[in-house]
């Protein structure tokens, strides 16, 4: 590894973020950083991949502090994200958070980003029976957390940027929110929004994005920046599916209540999530403007271009 360059520490290496950075980083070799990947399994297809790419692979646990600070020591930059839908637990994500942040702090990095969302409870209190309160304490578990943790990046004094996330594309590939066919037999995309515009992006933009912030340097330090490639509502991502495809996918407008009633794991979660984003779409907009991650990211995709990249690996049921 080159010695000149400032070395990136990235948390979630082999993940949808976490690999975006570090293949942002490899794809500019006349750039000013170099690469640590960190994984729980440096032996992973996915590690060794990275490993012949020219990434530093170290193993790193984000439940094992002591890990982290042995692999962030001696870094510039971290970036710093957790994996709620590994096990479905706030609380281990705040755990995780504090690790992280701990860990850097004792290795004295530079500059970290921390992958967030919104605490929803500054919006909806959990006395608020607009939607119901999950596991006693939160109105969107896999948000509030995060948005919780940020305090401890603060409060710690870690210099940080708080890069607020939006709704992945590739959810459609990979997450079960594909189009499906329904008795009529046509293919039905689920969106329970209404006419809202859900704010999207590709999973590997949000690594090119990060890598932006990281090239700014302080000028982000202490900031929250929101990153989005497009601004979509339900049938105009069923009007896009539709060209792409090549047949006819329509917008599935159920409510939030219906979609918390599906009953497959985090439905409840993930349908409080698209009542926030549809209630107070403003508010949730509002730093999400396309602007920001051309900013960092002038190769951005939007929805177009991503399905004409990715339409084939999208599961039609």
């Amino acid at each position: 590894m080159n010695q000149q360059k400032r070395i990136i520490a990235v948390v979630g290496a082999t993940g949808a973020q976490g690999g975006g950075l570090v293949r942002a980083i490899l794809n500019d070799p006349d750039g000013p950083f170099a690469v640590r990947a960190l994984t729980r399994d440096v032996n992973s297809e996915k590690a060794k991949a990275l490993a012949r790419l020219g990434a530093e692979v170290l193993s790193a646990n984000v439940d094992d502090e002591a890990s982290l600070e042995a692999a962030f020591t001696g870094a510039y930059g971290a970036y710093c994200v957790t994996f709620f839908w590994d096990h479905f637990s706030p609380e281990k994500e705040l755990a995780e958070a504090g690790a992280m942040a701990r860990a850097a702090k004792a290795a004295g990095i530079e500059h970290v980003i921390w992958s967030t969302l919104e605490d929803t409870r500054k919006w909806v209190p959990l006395g608020d029976d607009r939607m119901p309160t999950l596991m006693g304490k939160y109105k969107v578990p896999h948000f509030d957390a995060k948005g919780e943790a940020e305090q401890v990046f603060r409060d710690l004094g870690v210099p940080t940027t708080f890069l607020l996330t939006s709704f992945y594309w590739d959810n459609l590939i990979h997450f079960g929110m594909n189009p499906k066919r329904g008795p009529d037999g046509k293919l039905a995309f689920t969106l329970p929004m209404g006419d809202k515009k859900l704010p999207g992006i590709a999973a590997e933009d949000i690594g090119r994005c990060a890598y932006g912030v990281f090239k700014k340097g302080k000028e982000y330090i202490g900031k929250t920046v929101g990153i989005a490639g497009e601004h979509l509502n339900g049938a105009e991502m069923a009007a896009a599916l539709s060209r792409a495809l090549g047949q006819e996918v329509v917008h599935n407008d159920v409510s939030p209540e219906t979609y918390r009633g599906f009953g497959f794991p985090g439905a409840d979660d993930l349908g409080n999530m698209f009542q926030f984003k549809r209630d107070f779409n403003a508010d949730f907009r509002a730093p999400r403007n396309r602007e920001n991650g051309r900013a960092l990211a002038p190769s951005l995709l939007t929805f177009e271009q991503w399905l004409a990249r990715n339409k084939g690996r999208i599961p039609l049921e």
